[in-house]
């Protein structure tokens, strides 16, 4: 998981994803749902990239991905990027290895 900590560097990863999808990871270091679903997806291979967003320091980066993939923001929350838009998002006890992996088969 690479951190995301400026909206510069977010755009450029956004972009990224016309040409592989991406995995985007909202999560909160003081809520329990937040650890949980980091620990699915650590369980989780891919080739995907998977990038975190960490809410309570990095609040500007969570509003430009709100914002830009007008998806309403949820801590913990996953998405998959593709195109440069949301194609999927899971959210607290959705976010499951196994359902990450069936969703990436899916919508990447």
């Amino acid at each position: 998981m690479k951190r995301i900590k400026a909206i510069e560097e977010w755009r450029t990863i956004k972009e990224s994803s016309n040409g592989q999808s991406i995995l985007l990871f909202k999560m909160s270091l003081t809520c329990f749902s937040s650890l949980s679903a980091k620990k699915e997806l650590h369980k989780l291979v891919t080739d995907l990239p998977l990038y975190v967003i960490i809410v309570q320091t990095d609040q500007a980066v969570s509003k430009a991905i709100e914002n830009d993939l007008h998806v309403r923001h949820e801590s913990p929350q996953l998405l998959i990027v593709k195109d440069q838009k949301a194609t999927w998002q899971a959210t607290h006890y959705h976010i499951k290895e196994s359902v990450v992996r069936d969703a990436i088969e899916l919508y990447s």
